[in-house]
């Protein structure tokens, strides 16, 4: 028997308070096949498109076959989920004929990349030819795709926490994880959700600042109604403009929660996206300045996580900054 100080110090058990899996060492794995099917569902009947032809919505998931785990070795999160799943689409033409289809997915695994997804779209052989079907291979994949990229963001995210033990001095001992790097959109933009283990996650804070050219009054209503927040995001939206109101835009990928509005002058909010650890809010703060021909709306960044910096700032810029005023007219010059 080794003495006190001595041998494997993979058995050194005041690495940990408990004595509980010392140094993560031992295999612990957790099946979240379950909750994976249910979350799949919701995320798949959420997806709706549309067009000048008509609209269409997935309408029921008829099969989803496969499972999910997470598994901890030696401090490292390995993912495993396999999945194939058939859906059902029903679409509705502008003049009221409603047709109905299928979709496939063969191969959502830990093996693929998001893009590499086999994604079938068909019409049923009963119905007739329409244009919907176009919009269901190309703007349906594309919203399918975001599904299940947010699906594995989830995954990353709600149920990692607990698999890596603190030591002693309350830090996880956490490695990279073994599955591949997938993208979870935000309108055609993609990024990989970061772990959350229960560890205090690095944050950042910085600010933006965009000149257009309208009132204060005109970009502040940009902001807070639903129909036009709609029109420059081109996606569906749920905008509540009132303290303590929720939003929720680009079909998900980004939601929140108001906690100040001043009229034409300042809107603070919690905001996040979907693929950010499980719960965590940055703070925003926008603030409207009247300059006479135009207002300069400066952001104020609080929270946001440090591997995110770069994203949430390409994606103001983008998916707010220049939608609105590629939209609206609003064109000024760039800071």
């Amino acid at each position: 028997m080794a003495k006190w100080g001595e041998g494997d110090p993979r058995w050194i058990v005041e690495e940990r308070a408990d004595a509980t899996n010392v140094n993560n060492w031992h295999w612990t794995e957790r099946d979240v096949t379950n909750w994976s099917s249910d979350k799949l569902k919701e995320l798949l009947m959420g997806v709706h498109v549309e067009n000048d032809e008509g609209s269409c919505e997935v309408t029921e998931v008829s099969k989803l076959e496969g499972e999910a785990s997470i598994n901890n070795r030696k401090g490292k999160l390995i993912f495993f989920y396999e999945w194939s799943i058939k859906a059902t689409w029903t679409g509705i033409s502008k003049t009221g004929i409603k047709y109905k289809g299928s979709i496939e997915v063969p191969n959502l695994s830990d093996e693929n990349d998001m893009e590499d997804l086999d994604i079938s779209v068909t019409l049923c052989k009963e119905e007739p030819e329409t244009a919907l079907i176009g919009l269901m291979k190309k703007e349906g994949a594309n919203k399918i795709r975001a599904a299940l990229g947010s699906y594995v963001g989830y995954l990353k995210t709600v149920f990692t926490q607990g698999m890596i033990l603190p030591t002693a001095n309350g830090l996880s001992k956490q490695q990279p994880s073994q599955s591949k790097a997938d993208k979870t959109q935000i309108g055609s933009s993609t990024s990989a959700p970061p772990p959350s283990t229960g560890v205090k996650i690095p944050t950042c804070k910085f600010s933006l600042k965009e000149n257009f050219l309208t009132s204060p009054e005109e970009l502040y209503r940009v902001f807070v109604n639903q129909e036009m927040v709609q029109e420059f995001t081109h996606a569906t939206a749920m905008v509540d403009p009132q303290k303590g109101g929720r939003f929720r835009l680009l079909d998900g990928n980004i939601f929140g929660e108001f906690q100040e509005l001043v009229p034409d002058q300042k809107i603070v909010m919690k905001w996040r996206y979907n693929t950010w650890p499980c719960e965590h809010y940055s703070t925003i703060t926008l603030h409207f300045l009247d300059h006479g021909s135009e207002t300069e709306l400066k952001g104020e960044y609080k929270g946001v996580p440090v591997s995110e910096e770069g994203r949430t700032k390409q994606g103001w810029r983008q998916y707010y900054f220049q939608a609105i005023k590629q939209t609206f007219g609003f064109g000024a010059r760039l800071y």
